[in-house]
């Protein structure tokens, strides 16, 4: 009985850190899609200032996508380490 409850806490910590990395990936997902969409939308009301809309969208795009990349590393250290 107590190896079927070390076994099933293994599980269950494999199970949070792999639904972790999806919901890291999904919200980095979700974040540069809006990211992109708002920035076309303001190129296009105003196509004069593409140049300092396009730099903007990919430095915000950059962190989301490090904070992400931050969240998939704390997951696969958890499955890795435990």
């Amino acid at each position: 009985m107590e190896v079927l409850s070390i076994l099933l806490d293994a599980a269950m910590g494999y199970l949070g850190a792999g639904v972790g990395a999806g919901l890291a990936a999904i919200g980095a997902g979700i974040g540069i899609g809006r990211i992109g969409g708002s920035a076309l939308e303001s190129m296009a009301r105003q196509p004069e200032s593409i140049g300092d809309i396009r730099s903007n969208m990919i430095v915000a795009a950059a962190l989301v996508e490090g904070a992400a990349f931050f969240g998939i590393i704390v997951c696969l250290l958890v499955i890795f380490l435990t």
